[in-house]
């Protein structure tokens, strides 16, 4: 929920500065491993916790190097990040308008801080999966990542 809040306050940020723009499909980033990723389902429980659902396809690469390109996507307002969201799209394009959804976000966790850009990176670390309540937590994270140039 704290995540979708940040999120949610990005997007109004960038609708009030008139910097939202339309879905533009060549900006979508598309990979195997976000293939991968795209895999994990989720199951509403008793508790009213929405808790991942992890299938073969991605638990083949739990706990072993992954490699992932996308978007940086800030959760603290700094110019260095270190622990920031990945999207399939930019954060200046409309997430909510109905046009092209949520994108598919995993937390990253890199061992140095980088730079903010809005250009897309490349990072690879430990694929991470959890089994906490996903409104909470990111069920899909990359840790120990570094930049790849």
């Amino acid at each position: 929920m704290r995540i979708l809040s940040i999120l949610l306050m990005l997007f109004i940020y960038h609708g009030a500065a008139g910097q939202t723009k339309k879905h533009n499909v060549s900006d979508q980033i598309k990979s195997l491993n976000w293939d991968v990723i795209g895999t994990v389902k989720f199951e509403l429980n008793e508790k009213n916790e929405l808790l991942p659902i992890y299938g073969e396809t991605i638990n083949r690469f739990k706990n072993k190097e992954f490699d992932l390109r996308g978007y940086l996507i800030p959760i603290k307002n700094s110019q260095k990040q270190q622990k920031f969201l990945l999207a399939t799209l930019p954060i200046n394009q409309c997430y909510f308008c109905g046009q092209n959804g949520v994108p598919i976000m995993i937390m990253i966790e890199m061992e140095n801080a980088i730079s903010f850009t809005e250009k897309p990176i490349r990072v690879k670390g430990i694929l991470k999966l959890t089994n906490d309540n996903a409104t909470y937590q990111p069920p899909v994270s990359i840790v120990n990542a570094k930049l790849i140039i």
